[in-house]
């Protein structure tokens, strides 16, 4: 009876235990490991830049700065939360270069996420120039940043894109890269920095932070002007931001030096 009894309990725990068991992984195929991941940068790169240049476009004259900073920076936390899983939700050439450069991401990946990053800027612009009024969108250069109008305001707008995208960039790398400091709120960490750097830095340079961002309504609306600044200024902050987690602020598996 005893027997029977343990033998009955152990096939009651293989049982248990073959419930409770999680289904063996499949590994992802090409299409979820190459093409998926660069089409959600594509679509997600898209309707950020659209809702941001809407936002600028019909920006209503009261609210100032205060609009445009809290559609970018919550469009930014909707479409990180919503993509994470499949791309990593960079929408941000200099957040990809960061990120590779932190050991996030393979380096095949690398030109596949900037092209599809370009072209989403390209097509969130035209959706913006279709959704709004001919005249509003020409006042407003298309959602361009035509801040920039004579050479003595470009130190400062440099600057302004240097130290704000590395600031939102190292959020990025501690909140998402790096295993002591990774959090389930980087979304939320990341829009509020987006939305911190536009109130605080949005009458100095535009507070681009974005290539991809500039790039569209330059291409859409054929404007240039001190265009430059809007990638020279980003990229050489996201490199800073990369340097300073990679030296200083990153982990043991990161850090190069003082282990």
């Amino acid at each position: 009876m005893a027997i029977e009894k343990m033998e009955m309990g152990e096939v009651g725990t293989s049982l248990m235990s073959s419930e409770t068991k999680p289904p063996p992984a499949r590994p992802p195929n090409k299409f979820e490991r190459l093409f998926q991941p660069c089409l959600a940068e594509l679509v997600g790169t898209t309707f950020f830049v659209f809702i941001g240049c809407v936002s600028v476009i019909e920006n209503v004259e009261s609210a100032g700065r205060l609009q445009p900073a809290l559609v970018h920076g919550l469009a930014v936390a909707v479409m990180v939360a919503c993509m994470a899983e499949i791309s990593g939700s960079h929408f941000n050439p200099p957040f990809t270069l960061a990120i590779y450069l932190c050991g996030g991401m393979e380096l095949n990946m690398v030109a596949p996420y900037l092209v599809s990053q370009l072209v989403g800027g390209v097509l969130g612009a035209a959706m913006a120039k279709v959704m709004t009024s001919r005249e509003n969108f020409s006042k407003a250069s298309g959602a361009a940043f035509a801040l920039l109008q004579t050479d003595s305001d470009i130190g400062a707008a440099v600057f302004g894109e240097v130290a704000m995208t590395c600031l939102v960039t190292m959020v990025v790398l501690l909140g998402a890269v790096n295993t002591t400091t990774r959090s389930p709120m980087v979304p939320f960490m990341v829009g509020c920095t987006v939305i911190i750097n536009i109130l605080a830095g949005g009458d100095v340079s535009g507070t681009c932070l974005n290539p991809a961002r500039a790039f569209g309504p330059a291409i859409v609306h054929n404007y240039w002007v001190y265009h430059w600044v809007y990638w020279v200024g980003p990229i050489t902050g996201g490199l800073i931001a990369a340097v300073l987690v990679r030296l200083l602020l990153g982990d043991r598996k990161i850090r190069l030096i003082l282990k």
